[in-house]
């Protein structure tokens, strides 16, 4: 379907980002992609984009979801945008997800929007469908004119946050993992655990607390209907882009420090680490044995192995592996033949997934998924839900995850620090809500 296009010149892009986020609290279907302007960023395409109001949509359960979105994606040919979550690993193999979920979103979710907003450098390119596009230029006034003064009514009531598995607990589990290495199941696998309280939040402030404190290159607020995502991540799990297939697993992680000299030992510690090369060594094979599948043969390449990334709480170890898509694959193909990310699962990853589910006792549902959108193209970009926190409006139920890659030589209790490092930024914002 053919949109209107229009670009209009932006003064102040910082101000318009903010208003145009207020300004699409009025929709039920909500996706907002914001790149904080990273500098790191090499293959990016836009520095935010806004899709909200849906026209048609397509929400299913993981059984046949792949072929459903196949054929949404070819009918519609147009920007789509929407989740993949986790669960969709038993559409895939012979696998299953029997824990609880008290967040409840739906396995897989899109929607063609009405309105697309694409911002990079000083413009925005607005993209309207025919029955809208007379509202163009009125909604870029109202934009423009949104007040960011508006005063927001909070819940100061305080949120009591909770572990579904506690430290020894958690302990425990690893060691169990540790003797599945040992006997040679697995050789790495990604283990989670949630935090979760209820209560309410409100998810466009919390999004933006977040997204300051973090200021990660893939920040996302989604909302569909009465479910929320507000996302911290710093981790692309695939972008295609022509021919051109890119993932950047992220696989190592360490502190910052106030201190410059302190902070400077920890970068450099972490790039000299065996472990976490190693951790990421055996994920980056993971993706390159993925993207091989539906690839040019001869045509995957490591452009980056184990680069350590700075961001305002967290150094992170990426690397970059990247690939020519063979001919006759369909973008959807190519998403089923490397979903989930392998820096989620472990390796080999079906073993993975599976002891994964033992010892877990959440089921994953949007958390290591992947959010983002289809071009009329169809081109696509989705990152890794990791560093978020979920909100089920209707339940109150508010939850977030956090995971580390365990292997031979991991530590329970260094492992189980790690953790509470990557969920400091979620618990920080939620713990504001006790001031």
């Amino acid at each position: 379907m053919n949109r209107t296009k229009h670009t209009f010149i932006i003064q102040d892009t910082e101000k318009f980002k903010n208003q145009l986020l207020h300004w699409s609290q009025q929709f039920e279907e909500i996706v907002w992609l914001d790149s904080n302007n990273d500098p790191d960023q090499q293959y990016k395409s836009y520095d935010a984009i806004l899709a909200v109001d849906g026209f048609t949509s397509m929400k299913t359960s993981y059984q046949g979801a792949f072929e459903r979105l196949e054929e949404y994606q070819q009918s519609t040919k147009d920007w789509l945008f929407g989740y993949l979550s986790y669960d969709l690993k038993n559409d895939i193999e012979r696998l299953k997800s029997a824990h609880e979920d008290h967040v409840g979103f739906p396995d897989l979710y899109f929607f063609q929007p009405k309105r697309v907003f694409l911002l990079k450098g000083d413009s925005v390119e607005m993209q309207y469908l025919p029955m809208v596009d007379d509202e163009m230029d009125t909604d870029y006034e109202d934009i423009q004119n949104t007040s960011l003064a508006k005063n927001i009514i909070e819940d100061t009531t305080p949120l009591h946050i909770k572990l579904k598995i506690h430290k020894e607990a958690y302990k425990d589990k690893v060691r169990t993992l540790l003797q599945y290495i040992q006997k040679g199941d697995v050789y790495e696998a990604n283990f989670c655990q949630e935090f979760y309280a209820h209560g309410t939040i409100n998810p466009l402030q919390t999004y933006q607390q977040l997204n300051a404190i973090s200021t990660p290159p893939f920040a996302t607020f989604l909302k569909l209907e009465d479910h929320f995502l507000v996302s911290a991540t710093p981790e692309r799990y695939l972008k295609k882009e022509g021919s051109k297939l890119v993932s950047s697993p992220i696989k190592g992680t360490a502190a910052r420090s106030e201190d410059f000299q302190e902070d400077v030992a920890f970068a450099k510690a972490l790039s000299e680490d065996p472990k976490e090369r190693s951790e990421n060594i055996m994920i980056v094979d993971l993706v390159r044995n993925d993207l091989s599948r539906i690839a040019q043969k001869g045509s995957v390449t490591v452009e980056e192995l184990c680069k350590v990334y700075s961001f305002k709480q967290v150094y992170q170890m990426i690397s970059t592996v990247s690939a020519q898509i063979a001919v006759g694959i369909s973008p959807v193909d190519t998403i089923q033949a490397t979903f989930p990310m392998g820096s989620m699962t472990g390796a080999p990853k079906i073993r993975a997934m599976e002891i994964i589910e033992e010892l877990e006792e959440t089921k994953r549902g949007l958390y290591s998924g992947a959010v983002g959108y289809f071009t009329p193209d169809g081109d696509f970009d989705f990152n890794v839900i990791i560093r978020s926190i979920l909100y089920n409006a209707v339940d109150e139920y508010i939850s977030y995850s956090v995971g580390s890659a365990i292997t031979a030589k991991s530590d329970p209790d260094k492992e189980y620090a790690e953790c509470l490092l990557k969920a400091k930024a979620m618990r920080e914002v939620l713990d504001l809500k006790r001031d």
